[in-house]
Formats: C-alpha cells, structure tokens, sequence
C-alpha cells in the first residue's frame, strides 16, 4: 500500500488523483489532519486514517500496512519542522514502510541565505540515516506566480531585487511527477531534481508577461534595502518581507541554477513552461 499525507493539501491532493488515475484505490491510502475533509477519497475506496506530525502513536497506526510512505513537507510556520519531519520518518520506519519519500526543495543544502534549504537538508540527512530506502523530491519553485511577480498587470512592471536562474514549476507537475515516481518499475533513490529543462529569470517572467499581454511588461530591480521597507510600508511584516528576501539572495549565488531532464522523463512530455502557467492564470 502506498500511504500519502497531506492529501487533503493540494500538491499531495493532486499527487493521489494521479495515483488513482494509476493503481486501484484499495492499494491507496491516506493519513490526514481532519478526516472529513477527505470523505471524497473515502468515497473513492482510498483508505482513510487520521494522523498528524505531532502525534506519532496516531501517525504510526496511519502508516499501517504501507510499502511506501510519502511525507509532504510541513508548512507549520510555528513549529519546530524538523522535528515534525523526524517523527514522521521514525512513524514510517516503524510501521515498517519500505521506502518513504519526501517533498523537498530543488536546491537544499545547509550553506544558504534561504532558511528552507536547511530544513530539507536537514530532513533528508535524517531520512539517509533512517536505515530505510528513501527518494527526496527535490521540486523546483511553484505556487502563485502573483506572489513571485507583484501586480504586474496592473503596473506593467516586474518591480522585484534582482534575481537569478532557478526553476519555477506547474504544481500540477509536481504532483504527476510524485505519483509516476510512486508507481515506477524502477526505484529513486535518494535525492531527484525535479526542475525545468533550463532555468528562468525575472526577465524571461518578464518577457512572457509581455506577450501574454500584447504589451511591454518591464523588468526593474529594486535595491534590497528598498524593497524591504517598500513592503514593510504596504503591510508586510518585516520578518515576512526578509525571507522573502533571502529567495533572491539564493537564487542570485547561484542556488537553484541547476536543470535536470528527470520530471521531463517522468512526465513524458515537456513540462508546463511559465508562460503556459501565466496563461493558465486566465482560465482558472
């Protein structure tokens, strides 16, 4: 059986719709926060239990019968989330999973102005030394493209600090990606970059905005120290608007510059690019 947490989640809600879509949903199941939000799995024959990072005994019984297990990432900003990660994997050791895979970070590493990258490296260090087979899905950037870019469309700009390459994946992907890794013949092992086939930029972001527009969308650097207090000023916490920061920082040393052909591989087709992912923004 293969168990997925967070289901109720959208990364890993989409990762067991594709899991479905693949093997029979007696073989799936999930361990989630709040049970009844994933009566629609239920109703599909997917296997149901309550469970949660800071209640292993709860966790454990969730991950009962599971050949693998797959952990998303915590997203508890008040918690110790290395801690939850670590019991999550000691939870799946002990039920006796095969292999537990993990949602981390393209680019995690622990010599990084971005806090994440630690926590993922941390969490798949623990993972290594857990004596159990594990694969870290090492996914590139994804969400909300406003919250990369700023309004855009209603300024014509790209006001951000400066930037570097790194990978800016469809989600959608992610999770597609998760579930042929899940299902595969062969096994992952450790970690895989999940990424685009090459790398962007505020300015490619830029450049796509504008012919999506019919109309200029210009690129503009903002000193650091500008932006910051540019954001305090519309509202943003500081400490929200710091580690926001500290994303460019890693992107411009060099951090997320690597490209890797595995989700191309996974997919069977091109990934979602992001001026398919800004056009898509239109028809959600």
């Amino acid at each position: 059986m293969i168990i997925v947490t967070g289901a109720t989640g959208t990364l890993n809600g989409a990762t067991v719709d594709h899991l479905l879509k693949r093997i029979p949903p007696e073989q799936i199941g999930v361990s989630v926060r709040d049970p009844s939000r994933a009566t629609h799995l239920a109703d599909h024959g997917v296997r149901v239990r309550q469970g949660s990072y800071d209640n292993p005994a709860a966790l454990r019984q969730s991950f009962a019968d599971a050949e693998q297990v797959l952990l998303v990432s915590s997203s508890d900003l008040t918690a110790d989330v290395v801690a939850q990660h670590r019991r999550a994997i000691d939870a799946a050791v002990g039920a006796g999973a095969q292999r537990i895979l993990y949602t981390s970070t393209h680019g995690a590493g622990f010599d990084t102005p971005y806090p994440p990258l630690g926590i993922h490296a941390a969490t798949e260090q623990y993972l290594s030394e857990s004596g159990a087979a594990w694969t870290s899905l090492r996914n590139g950037f994804y969400g909300d493209p406003a919250q990369l870019l700023g309004a855009w469309e209603e300024t014509g700009e790209i006001a951000m600090p400066a930037d570097g390459p790194f990978s800016w994946i469809d989600r959608r992907d992610a999770a597609e990606a998760a579930a042929a890794v899940l299902t595969a013949d062969e096994p992952f092992e450790g970690p895989i970059d999940l990424t685009l086939p090459k790398p962007v930029t505020l300015a490619d972001f830029a450049a796509s905005a504008s012919e999506i527009a019919g109309r200029r969308i210009e690129r503009v650097v903002v000193d650091d120290k500008k932006w910051v207090a540019d954001a305090i000023s519309r509202g943003t916490p500081e400490e929200v608007a710091r580690f926001t920061l500290s994303m460019f920082q890693a992107t411009r040393s060099g951090h997320f510059s690597d490209s890797d052909p595995t989700l191309t591989r996974l997919l069977g087709r091109s990934p979602r690019s992001i001026t398919d992912q800004l056009k898509d923004l239109d028809t959600r």
